[in-house]
């Protein structure tokens, strides 16, 4: 079965990409999850995140708005000592002031789903990639996305981070086209 090339190298890129990258997502709760994810993979790699997602969910109370807003100092220097999250002072409180700015953006446009898909007018952008290294770190819409972001009190949601979010929630099919995946994809666009 062909796959796009970075999603050979270990197990849990595989079901990552065979099950989730760039399948089209609405869901609040997984939007926010995703784009705190993002942020927190910053100078790393995503697989190092990856790998702790299970334990993210848990310390992020299944990365619920509503309550990381609510996070005071003491829930932070916490977290900070959890050994299954990536323990950086910054990332962490970034979780808090971006669940702020979430719930906030959300309560404006009635959804933060129709905020952030209004960056790809509401539809997946259908790329042809052939070798992936076509395929952009950024894009105009990623440097829009971020620019609004940050705007509204988003942390670690530069352009790069703004396209791989993208990516991940399906705003963009970036496999390859002759990954498996991407005319799967290509019929679950909406």
């Amino acid at each position: 079965m062909k796959r796009c090339e970075w999603a050979n190298s270990d197990e849990a890129y595989i079901v990552y990409h065979d099950t989730e990258w760039g399948m089209p997502v609405h869901d609040d709760r997984k939007l926010f999850e995703m784009l705190i994810l993002e942020g927190a993979q910053a100078g790393l790699s995503w697989l190092t995140v990856l790998k702790r997602r299970e334990n993210y969910r848990k310390a992020y109370g299944n990365f619920d708005p509503a309550k990381i807003a609510q996070w005071d100092q003491e829930k932070i220097a916490s977290l900070l000592q959890n050994p299954g999250i990536i323990r950086n002072r910054l990332k962490v409180e970034a979780a808090r002031s971006n669940a702020r700015a979430f719930l906030h953006t959300a309560g404006e446009y009635g959804s933060f789903d129709t905020f952030i898909w209004s960056f790809v007018g509401g539809r997946p952008i259908r790329n042809s990639w052939k070798d992936i290294k076509e395929i952009p770190a950024t894009t105009p819409e990623s440097d829009r996305m971020s620019k609004d972001l940050k705007k509204r009190g988003f942390r670690f949601v530069g352009p790069t981070i703004c396209y791989a979010f993208m990516q991940a929630v399906g705003m963009v099919n970036d496999h390859v086209v002759d990954c498996f995946r991407y005319k799967i994809l290509l019929k679950n666009m909406i």
